[in-house]
């Protein structure tokens, strides 16, 4: 009999969760070779520290974003789980060999990269991702990369050490729509975030943004939103059910039925953006190497 988690259930409100968000424990030979190699390169991924639903199945196919700059988030945004501080350690510049080195032991054609945001610096750590870049490409041949940037507080210098070694996807989440932002996002800026996607954008980048629902949004704020992305030049756009991680971050106020992430996705692409991928356990991550 297959065991299957519902996500997160010991911080989930107090009605049942819906079954379509029901995973997989994760599991195999697989999965425990990916988390075997990410333990001895001392990384740190994503999927772990933010708690994502579809471990179990990326890893056992042998995918993982790797999250780079530390597992300490200078922001406190009250849907994410990774811890938030102020990092007492500089940058790590071993870490991109380590990463680059992890990846060629899990054979991936696609690497994907995230990180915390690193606020105390005037960088915002973004010479660790134009090395890891270089070093990814020179260790396996053929690659590609994406990579899920900060914001780096509007620094367009920082931002534009990461352009001039550019991953072949360049994506950036807005999250949520505009009004909700000073609720669950309040460190960051919509408009700041939408500028980022179209300067990127203008320097002939592939850009990709995602958003979570559920969190209190209308359906006319998501389709305002996807129109923004569509004024941005955004690629791709990513929308998936927020879940809570623990009863201290921002509850959820609705599960979206698969019928409304359907529909997100056949507006969101007849308004004009060329791919979305949307789905209740949808994440900016999930199923990337389509998305290039």
């Amino acid at each position: 009999m297959i065991k299957e988690l519902n996500v997160l259930e010991n911080n989930s409100p107090s009605e049942r969760r819906p079954d379509w968000l029901r995973v997989k424990l994760p599991s195999g030979q697989k999965f425990k070779e990916v988390s075997e190699t990410i333990r001895k390169n001392n990384l740190n991924t994503v999927c772990s520290e933010a708690r994502c639903p579809n471990m179990g199945e990326c890893w056992g196919a042998g995918t993982a974003t790797f999250m780079i700059l530390g597992d300490v988030c200078t922001r406190s945004c009250a849907f994410c789980a990774i811890k938030t501080g102020r990092p007492v350690q500089g940058l790590d510049w071993d870490e991109p060999r380590r990463v680059a080195d992890a990846a060629n032991k899990m054979k991936l054609k696609h690497v994907v990269l995230t990180s915390v945001n690193r606020d105390e610096r005037k960088d915002g750590g973004a010479p660790i991702f134009a090395e890891c870049h270089k070093v990814i490409r020179e260790t396996i041949a053929g690659v590609t990369i994406e990579s899920l940037i900060p914001d780096f507080r509007g620094v367009w210098d920082a931002l534009q050490i990461v352009i001039d070694t550019p991953p072949d996807v360049l994506s950036h989440n807005l999250e949520t729509v505009p009004r909700l932002y000073r609720s669950v996002r309040p460190q960051a800026k919509y408009e700041r975030s939408l500028e980022l996607l179209l300067r990127c954008k203008q320097q002939e980048l592939r850009t990709k943004s995602g958003i979570m629902v559920g969190l209190g949004e209308t359906r006319e704020e998501v389709i305002e939103l996807m129109q923004d992305c569509v004024d941005h030049k955004v690629d791709v756009l990513t929308i998936g059910q927020y879940m809570q991680p623990t009863k201290m971050h921002h509850p959820v106020v609705e599960w979206i039925h698969p019928d409304q992430f359907a529909e997100y996705k056949e507006i969101g692409e007849a308004l004009g953006i060329e791919h979305v991928e949307s789905g209740p356990l949808v994440r900016s991550s999930y199923h990337a190497e389509r998305h290039l």
